[in-house]
């Protein structure tokens, strides 16, 4: 396929001079990226720092007292003391609270002469069961933390402990929003790439103007570099744009190179322009192209690029259609370059499959628009 620089920088002089134009790209090249990237980034929060815990006491002796003055003092715990277990069972089945911790009225007396067991009965919304696992573990916590002080005014010799010393790897303020923020780029640069060329050949269509085209001298590479370029580079000043927010304001660090970044972005934006330009021209209506671009692109990075759910955990055959996801690769290429840096061994292979992914759908895209163009 022969390219004439000259028509070829006509072409894209034209597809620019469409695109500053037309106010829709500039809102899906620069104000849809912030919009989501804050939605995501402030609206999506994994941390479970402070949990809602209903406490009812039955015994009012001091053992019991000093108990719940434990509870109260933890940290990650929002207390709501109630009298009635009744009453904070319904709060728990209306969300108001995420667990319910009650302790008996012959708990202090039970403490205090060592007869029997004094339980302390925990009751979790099991409808969640990541924060009924956090609020399990914050009342564990806060029970040791009372014996260990019992026993210290009791003047009774501590069990030996180990003393664990944690640090956190790549993400050391153990802070969700560095850990989402890198894999909604990447939804978001789906949506980006796919949305800006799935309008681009369906708008000649639809205007008239692609019959104009196809009487010049212009060749298929032309006619498809001409609608890849302008766009390739708006989605890499899309992309520059979210690490700028990103790291400027919303304070992600970013580890890697800014360089290796963009040569990431550049090997997925082939597979995202790819195929939205490949159902601009199979469809031939814009309306149409744009949600099978929001369909094919927006769904499988949500749910199967590692993002939000972990791949491990999905049934294995649902594993084995992520391979065949780009989003996959580009959210574990964003995480690393963000929390971890250029670590070649996650890179280059994810680098492969996007270089893959991208001539797989381009590729597809020439072969469509060859046949469409000659009407066959």
């Amino acid at each position: 396929m022969s390219v004439n620089l000259r028509r070829l920088t006509a072409l894209c002089r034209k597809e620019t001079r469409q695109i500053v134009r037309d106010p829709s790209s500039v809102l899906i090249a620069f104000v849809l990226p912030v919009i989501l990237l804050f939605i995501y980034g402030y609206g999506i929060n994994l941390d479970a720092n402070r949990v809602r815990l209903g406490i009812v006491s039955l015994d009012q002796g001091a053992e019991a007292v000093r108990f719940v003055d434990t509870l109260k003092g933890s940290p990650f715990i929002e207390p709501h003391v109630g009298n009635s277990v009744p009453a904070l069972l319904e709060e728990m089945k209306m969300g108001r609270v995420r667990g319910l911790v009650v302790l008996q009225d012959d708990f202090s007396a039970k403490v205090r002469q060592g007869r029997g067991e004094a339980a302390i009965q925990v009751q979790t919304d099991g409808a969640e069961p990541n924060t009924a696992n956090f609020v399990a573990s914050y009342v564990q916590g806060a029970a040791q933390l009372w014996l260990a002080e019992r026993r210290q005014d009791l003047g009774l010799p501590a069990p030996p402990v180990i003393e664990v010393q944690q640090r956190f790897w790549f993400n050391p303020t153990t802070v969700s929003r560095n850990y989402l923020v890198p894999g909604s780029i990447s939804v978001i640069m789906t949506i980006i790439g796919a949305l800006l060329t799935s309008l681009v050949v369906a708008r000649e269509w639809e205007r008239g103007t692609m019959e104009a085209l196809l009487s010049t001298p212009v060749t298929r590479a032309e006619l498809l570099l001409s609608k890849i370029l302008p766009y390739y580079l708006l989605g890499l000043a899309a992309m520059c744009l979210c690490v700028a927010v990103s790291t400027l304001i919303m304070g992600v660090p970013l580890r890697g190179s800014l360089v290796m970044l963009l040569v990431v972005t550049s090997l997925f934006l082939g597979s995202g322009l790819g195929l939205g330009l490949l159902l601009s021209t199979v469809t031939r209506n814009q309306f149409v192209a744009a949600q099978g671009a929001l369909t094919a692109a927006f769904l499988p990075a949500i749910m199967l690029s590692g993002f939000v759910f972990e791949i491990k955990s999905m049934p294995l055959p649902v594993q084995a259609f992520t391979y065949l996801v780009p989003a996959r690769y580009f959210v574990s290429a964003l995480q690393t370059l963000y929390q971890a840096g250029e670590v070649w061994a996650i890179l280059l292979p994810n680098m492969l499959f996007l270089l893959i992914s991208a001539l797989f759908w381009l590729g597809l895209t020439a072969a469509r628009t060859w046949r469409r163009l000659d009407g066959n």
